[in-house]
């Protein structure tokens, strides 16, 4: 904490130039509701939402949940306590809250231990935290692994993840200083810690690998953050040996008992997706479940299975992961194919109160979220939150998992369709893409074809459809809408109508469709990746007409972390010609855009509609609202543009209009 407060001190005497409006604010932009969702209201009927407030004086930043026995929870605060949680499962829940532990450093997981007590992951050792005298209040804390760490701010460790045999994994988040670097051993790798304190490294490339799960399959599963070599967010199945994508953590691979044998410089800087690298160069493992980014979360973190046995709903088997920055769940299956892991994610549940942190399901199927948006930032818009999930009975008209085929894909829904609707080709839209794999930060979706279906087969109880498709590819995420189809005798549209499958390898077996030439012909024209050129509205070349480059005033507006910018408040004359610079210090990627009075959001959330086209288009939405914008700024990198303010009096909105941001992202131009 104290390095994040540094930084920003550093950061603001850097950007102390006589500039307009360095001073931050009051805001006056709370204006912006939160979207009123209809797809939320309707994901509630099926898993309502509880929120499980603290008694008086406890702030519970909920980092991990731990069930134990008699429907007590033990809860970590990312502030350094450990909490017993009772009347968590109540209705309605009333919690009693008792100390367990206090002083640790940031704590973001617990497991059990086999051994007794329980293991913590602080931000510089994993900890064995025990209660000797049984009076619920820990009395031995023991070190079982000391995590190095270099006193950079992102050096965030999470875990413990429990394994068979007693071990457990953690992962160790790269430094970040624009790019994500590793200063000290073993940073942005998984490892392994048995109940001796014996460490063995397993796998490397982790920029922000949040989450990990050892699977009912017999596999790890972990997920990971979009960034700098990382196209886009994923889960992906770990094996000994694996390296996921970012070269920083390689500097460590020469050490002894490392499995990973890739160097630095093995890993090119170029234009090829993850997946050809792998062709060519042995022990990069792409991804097994793409998620693509701002359609379907920004942040991924912790990952569960559902092992209730139906107790939460239709998706047994399935897994959920959390986002922090879209404040949501997400839903993912896999399916083993030709002897590689891959599969598809799904949107499941929105409109939790802070960034989705942990996630752990209860004795009686609840789901129990622990949520923390502290430095981070998150469109729930609270700083922290504890919340619970159950399913109310209602099973919602959805898709239930997709599953390759060789000619396509076989969709499952949870309710029987209407056969005349879903027999229809014209109910789908599918199109794959991919993302480059570059030390750029994040990659738009490139590549992008459509994928004509040809044939749809509905079985004979309606539960399922069989696509037939031209232009399957391997490597690609596949985008499946099935926007046209409807449940059996009624007009109900799905509650989701899209899923994303990653299609790493293409099965044997029985086709439904004659088999095609993959070739231009067949399918649509690759989107052209273009970049955002100068526009009317995105002006950045100077106007000709200006007598000084800087126009009659300069703005600078800088970002922070948590996802806001440093001023929400501006001021202009009416008609002044502005040097407008945004300057992104944070480590996600933003733009500005400047509104009509009082249409920010509706522009935010037109822009969330976008979908993968959003890329392309800076996440600016073509409508008249945008009076003028920038374009998607990288960390550590600048846009200039040039306008004349409205000469109309009044209060303009301006957003960041990457999907989601908009919510804490925003503040108000005032002309005057």
């Amino acid at each position: 904490m104290k390095q994040s407060l540094l930084l920003l001190v550093v950061l603001g005497i850097l950007l102390h130039v006589p500039l307009e409006g360095q001073k931050r604010t009051v805001s006056r932009a709370e204006r912006f509701a939160k979207p009123d969702s209809k797809l939320v209201v309707e994901e509630e009927r099926a898993w309502p939402r509880v929120s499980l407030p603290m008694p008086t004086g406890v702030i519970l930043e909920a980092s991990a949940v731990l069930p134990l026995l008699s429907k007590r929870l033990l809860v970590t605060s990312r502030r350094g306590e450990l909490w017993l949680v009772e009347g968590a499962y109540d209705d309605p829940p009333v919690l009693r809250c008792s100390l367990y532990a206090a002083g640790l450093n940031e704590p973001l997981g617990l497991s059990r231990c086999p051994d007794g007590g329980f293991y913590v992951v602080q931000r510089g050792e994993l900890t064995r935290v025990i209660d000797r005298d049984g009076d619920e209040h820990a009395d031995k804390f023991e070190t079982v692994w000391q995590i190095p760490v270099s006193g950079n701010y992102h050096e965030f460790a999470f875990g413990p993840f429990p394994g068979p045999n007693g071990t457990v994994r953690v992962t160790l988040m790269l430094a970040y200083n624009a790019p994500a670097y590793s200063p000290v051993p073993w940073r942005g790798w998984m490892l392994e810690i048995d109940p001796a304190g014996r460490m063995t490294p397993i796998a490397a490339g982790f920029r922000a690998g949040a989450g990990a799960i050892y699977s009912s399959k017999g596999i790890w599963l972990t997920t990971e953050n979009q960034g700098e070599w990382m196209g886009t967010s994923h889960v992906t199945h770990i094996e000994p040996g694996d390296f996921i994508g970012h070269p920083a953590s390689l500097e460590w691979s020469a050490l002894p008992g490392s499995p990973v044998r890739l160097k630095p410089e093995d890993i090119p800087d170029g234009d090829k997706p993850i997946f050809e690298l792998a062709k060519r160069i042995p022990g990069i493992k792409p991804p097994t479940v793409c998620l693509p980014y701002a359609t379907l979360g920004i942040a991924p973190t912790d990952i569960v299975e559902d092992t209730t046995n139906g107790k939460f709903g239709p998706f047994a088997g399935h897994y959920f992961v959390g986002d922090s920055g879209q404040s949501r769940i997400l839903r993912v299956t896999i399916e083993k194919v030709r002897g590689v892991w891959q599969g598809a994610a799904y949107a499941f549940r929105e409109g939790f109160e802070s960034g989705v942190a942990r996630l752990h399901f209860g004795e009686d199927g609840s789901l129990f979220v622990g949520e923390t948006a502290r430095g981070w930032g998150s469109v729930g818009g609270k700083l922290h939150a504890f919340e619970r999930v159950r399913w109310s009975g209602d099973v919602p008209f959805d898709i239930r998992e997709v599953q390759a085929r060789p000619d396509g894909f076989l969709v499952t829904f949870t309710r029987p369709v209407d056969p005349v609707s879903a027999s229809n080709p014209a109910s789908y839209r599918i199109a794959s893409f991919t993302y480059q794999h570059h030390s750029s930060y994040g990659s738009a979706p490139v590549n992008r074809w459509m994928c004509p279906v040809r044939k749809a087969v509905v079985s004979s109880d309606h539960l399922s459809v069989r696509l037939g498709i031209a232009c399957l590819r391997e490597g690609y995420i596949h985008e499946l809408k099935a926007s046209g189809i409807r449940v059996g005798g009624r007009e109900e549209a799905l509650l989701h109508d899209t899923a994303y499958y990653t299609l790493n390898r293409i099965p044997e077996g029985d086709r439904i469709i004659p088999s095609e030439p993959q070739s231009g012909e067949l399918c649509a024209s690759p989107v052209p990746e273009t970049t955002l050129a100068p526009t009317a509205k995105h002006p950045t070349e100077l106007p000709a007409d200006w007598s000084r480059r800087e126009g009659d005033r300069t703005i600078l507006l800088g970002t922070l972390p948590g996802m806001r910018f440093d001023q929400d408040e501006l001021h202009v004359k009416g008609g002044e010609r502005i040097q407008f610079v945004l300057r992104n210090d944070d480590d996600m990627l933003h733009n500005f855009v400047l509104c009509a009075p009082g249409r920010g959001e509706v522009v935010g959330r037109a822009a969330l509609e976008l979908g993968l086209s959003g890329a392309e288009m800076s996440y600016v939405p073509d409508t008249g609202d945008v009076l003028y914008h920038t374009a998607v700024v990288m960390p550590g990198a600048t846009d200039r543009i040039f306008f004349a303010a409205p000469a109309r009096r009044g209060d303009y909105d301006f957003i960041c209009s990457v999907p989601g941001h908009f919510v804490t992202m925003k503040g108000v131009l005032h002309v005057r």
